[in-house]
């Protein structure tokens, strides 16, 4: 059987996902090294935390901001920069690998401004809504609610071609539910917090943006359902 050898060890990625991985993986590279002492000195122990002070989203913070009309730049970056911070090495890597795997599925098929505008867009709304909740307390850290903005532009990929064969659409969603269900019994067994909130915001607002920014947009769906 022929083998190409000049083959790539690994299946490319599109370069967007490489430009929304790399920080992240840079970030944790530096807090783990840190960490661990192998890096900065007996200083950089507390690398992690102050990185996290810095960068973690509080949903107390942006309910004062409203109340007061006051938009410091400190708070506005959260909106974002969470996404870039995490609570451990095995937390940050968890994050990577769906980031690489769904960013792969999803830029090969949107544009590269399309991916940044649903991982973005999905951690910003995540972020609002989670600080709507009034049962929010603790900060927002990690980038799963990103993440789980590529899962709802993903599952709108799915949902589109099921649409064209007339297959049960709802099959589309196989992912999310699965994903719930066990983020349910890991809270009930281990002690869950409220981040879920955050994580199904970013999938809604990653599967909806996806209306409008996959190729094609909504007429390319509304045509497709019309072939039904």
């Amino acid at each position: 059987m022929y083998k190409d050898l000049n083959a790539a060890p690994i299946n490319p990625l599109p370069w967007v996902v490489w430009l929304i991985c790399l920080p992240v993986i840079a970030m944790e590279v530096v807090l783990s090294a840190g960490g661990s002492g192998l890096v900065g000195g007996p200083g950089a122990i507390g690398w992690r935390l102050e990185a996290l002070q810095r960068l973690a989203f509080s949903p107390d913070m942006l309910r004062l901001m409203v109340s007061e009309g006051v938009w410091p730049m400190d708070g506005l970056v959260r909106l974002v920069g969470y996404v870039f911070v995490h609570g451990s090495a095995t937390h940050a890597i968890f994050v990577v690998v769906m980031l690489l795997a769904l960013g792969k599925m999803v830029g090969e098929i949107f544009r590269w401004w399309a991916v940044l505008l649903v991982f973005f867009g999905s951690a910003v709304v995540g972020a609002l809504v989670y600080a709507a909740v009034p049962f929010t307390q603790y900060g927002l850290v990690g980038g799963y609610p990103a993440v789980y903005g590529l899962i709802g532009a993903f599952t709108f990929l799915i949902w589109v071609r099921l649409a064209g064969t007339g297959t049960n659409q709802w099959r589309a969603f196989t992912m999310i539910g699965f994903l719930l269900v066990a983020q349910l019994l890991f809270g009930l067994l281990f002690g869950g917090s409220t981040e879920w909130v955050a994580d199904i915001a970013g999938f809604g607002t990653g599967f909806l943006l996806s209306f409008v920014v996959s190729p094609g947009g909504f007429a390319r769906v509304k045509a497709r359902l019309r072939e039904r």
